[in-house]
Order: structure tokens, then sequence, then C-alpha cells
């Protein structure tokens, strides 16, 4: 069965390798495969390929504008006949700060961000959109990702330094190989939203700090969250202001996912092992 995949950047590519029967569409081609072809999501009228009676769609494309995605709009309205089952990438960002808790499926989103807001948006445009046309909707909420070239090396590189690690957050993440098999799992799945993560929550501080080790940089400095912000972006900053805890029971009991790299430190190796691999 046809796969679309919308999106063949950092995880949409890697999708499109492991899955037998995919087709990448995307602003920029990928090279290195012949299953994909161009495709710009702000101007295109028409697809560049013909749609069967029965396909998939994984997207994962971020959206644009801070009321319905048009880009996702715009995509939507090409799809005749709809799609057997849609799986949409989102984030965890959508729950907001919730001072720490173990958050489940069931939360009340509470996006603190605009890109979180964007996110919330675009779930309830797609949500009315599936209910319409009959299409399976699953919505998995992705945390920090990480992976071969994803392990902050510049920042290590530059000696750049890292908040104080009693004055970090529970971490929240997945490898970027977990996430294409977890992209995959869910074209069968139920529809519904899913939590996605690999369960270890030790914080951002440690991570940095584990990767450091593992790729033979100095440690980071630690300091204060008042200094910090005055050195990094108001993005990054915004990504260690918020605190909880990402519950994957129902990726793993329902969808059925089980992550390879349950342990940090194990998806740190094998991304250092492919590094200079994006």
């Amino acid at each position: 069965m046809l796969t679309l995949i919308i999106g063949t950047g950092y995880t949409g590519g890697r999708v499109l390798e492991r899955l037998q029967g995919a087709f990448g569409l995307s602003k920029s081609r990928l090279e290195s495969s012949k299953e994909s072809a161009g495709f710009d999501l702000d101007t295109a009228t028409s697809l560049p390929i013909h749609l069967p009676d029965i396909y998939r769609i994984i997207y994962t494309v971020p959206p644009a504008g801070d009321a319905d995605d048009e880009r996702l709009q715009r995509f939507l309205e090409l799809l005749d006949p709809a799609p057997q089952s849609f799986v949409y990438i989102s984030t965890t960002g959508v729950y907001g700060d919730c001072d720490g808790a173990k958050i489940d499926e069931s939360a009340t989103v509470n996006p603190g961000t605009i890109r979180a807001r964007r996110r919330v948006a675009a779930e309830h445009q797609l949500t009315r959109w599936a209910a319409a046309s009959g299409s399976n909707l699953t919505i998995l909420r992705v945390p920090g990702i990480y992976g071969p070239g994803r392990l902050g090396e510049e920042r290590l590189k530059n000696k750049e330094p890292v908040l104080a690690e009693a004055d970090s957050n529970p971490g929240n993440r997945i490898h970027v190989d977990d996430l294409a098999s977890c992209c995959c799992a869910a074209l069968d799945a139920p529809a519904g939203i899913y939590n996605v993560g690999d369960g270890d929550h030790r914080s951002a501080t440690w991570f940095a700090s584990e990767a450091a080790c593992q790729l033979g940089f100095p440690e980071p400095r630690q300091v204060s969250r008042e200094e910090l912000a005055r050195s990094i972006s108001s993005l990054r900053m915004s990504f260690l202001s918020e605190s909880r805890q990402i519950d994957t029971r129902k990726m793993r009991e329902v969808l059925g996912f089980i992550p390879t790299y349950t342990n940090a430190e194990d998806g740190i190796r094998a991304s250092r092992m492919k590094r200079g691999q994006t």
C-alpha cells in the first residue's frame, strides 16, 4: 500500500528509508532516494503523484500561521480520495508547564508558546477534517528528538554553559530512529492521541554532560537560570522553562511500540557511532 511521507527531513527521511511502499514529498527532494519528489506546500495546487483508492499519510511538516495551519489546509484540500489513515507529528509542548507532574493523553492542553499553540490549532483542524472525511487520524505528541548530528555538538564544542542540575527540569526525548519506527507503527494503530518518548526523564543538563563525555568534549559549565537566560536564545530558554514528565504507557500498551533506546546513554552511543549521518 502506498504511504506518502510529507516532509522528508530529519525524521521523515528515516521513515522513507525503512517503510516499503513509501513515497516522500518535500520542498527539497531527497537526492538519495528515487522514491521522492519536490513539493512546496506553500504554493502547490496539485500533487505530483496520483492517489490510489487506498493509501496512507505520515505528515511531519511544522505549522504555518497562528490560527488554522494554512499549508496543512491547502494540502488536505488536495486529498481526493481521503487517505485510509493519517499520522500527524505534533509535540508534547501542547501540555505547557505542568510543574514536573506526570502527564498522560487525558491532560488538558495548555500551550505556553506560539509554537505549541500552533500545534494545538493544527490538531483541532485535523480532528475536524478526519471526522468529515472518515480518515483514521493518529496524533503523535513528540518530545525533543535526538540522534546522529543532534547531540548538541556545536554547543559543546563552543563550551556553551548549561543550566545547573539543581535548577533543571525532567527531560523528555526520543531517538530519531525510534520515532521513525513509531511513525510506521502508528499507521495501523487505533485512532487517537499518543504521547511518545523513551521514558528516560533525566534532565537536559544530564544529557549534555553525557554527550560531552561520550564525544570527548569538556564537561559543560553549569550556571544559574538567570545567567543562562542572558547567553542563549529565548526559543531555547522556553524549552528549559517548562517542566513535565510525559507518560508513554498508551504508546506501549495500545500502539504496541517499545523504543529501542529506553536508556539515553545507549541512544547517545548509537548516535555517536553514526555521526555525520543526518
